[in-house]
């Protein structure tokens, strides 16, 4: 894929991801936001809170990287690495927009485990990191998004091509978006 293709995905899918959010999420109430159909299963606030944690570690990481890196000539094709393209493929939606692949949020990232991350202002924070996510993109744009190399949450052994990760993260959101519509859906969702 180009650059150009790469910072045109992350941008409609986090375009889309605002939109959804904003539709979805601004008006209800905290009950709405707090409900939770199955033991095992998050609310809309949590959700939010584990994106927003994903956002606490990888935006700053993202700027770091970002300006402090000497690879700043910038290629007009951007290449995934194996390692890369399986990370932000397995976060990807289906064609109908279905998970295909679920998997277990590590501990300090799990809101039903770790209770710190429901601050009160999920919603905000959220809304706040995709806006900031724009940012970034155009800061990426004056770097090598192959060269520059990013640590990933879980293992900062593991380091993942800035292209990977960008898309990665707007992946991971576009994920649990749609499990935030899939809640709000629910035939037993609360009417207020």
């Amino acid at each position: 894929m180009t650059t150009k293709d790469l910072f045109d995905i992350v941008a409609q899918i986090t375009q889309e991801n605002i939109d959804n959010v904003n539709k979805a999420v601004k008006k209800l109430s905290i009950d709405q936001l707090n409900w939770v159909p199955n033991p095992g299963v998050w609310s809309i606030n949590q959700v939010l809170a584990h994106l927003n944690e994903y956002g606490n570690y990888y935006h700053p990481v993202f700027h770091k990287r970002i300006d402090g890196t000497r690879f700043t000539s910038t290629k007009e094709a951007f290449i995934s690495s194996p390692l890369g393209r399986s990370a932000w493929k397995s976060m990807k939606l289906g064609n109908a927009k279905n998970v295909k692949r679920k998997f277990k949020s590590p501990r300090d990232y799990n809101p039903s485990i770790n209770e710190n991350l429901l601050t009160g202002n999920e919603l905000e924070t959220f809304l706040s990191y995709q806006n900031e996510l724009f940012q970034l993109f155009e800061k990426a744009k004056t770097v090598n998004i192959r060269r520059v190399k990013v640590p990933i949450s879980i293992s900062k052994i593991v380091r993942l091509r800035l292209g990977d990760a960008l898309l990665f993260v707007v992946y991971h959101n576009q994920r649990h978006v749609q499990q935030i519509l899939n809640l709000r859906n629910s035939v037993n969702f609360p009417k207020n």
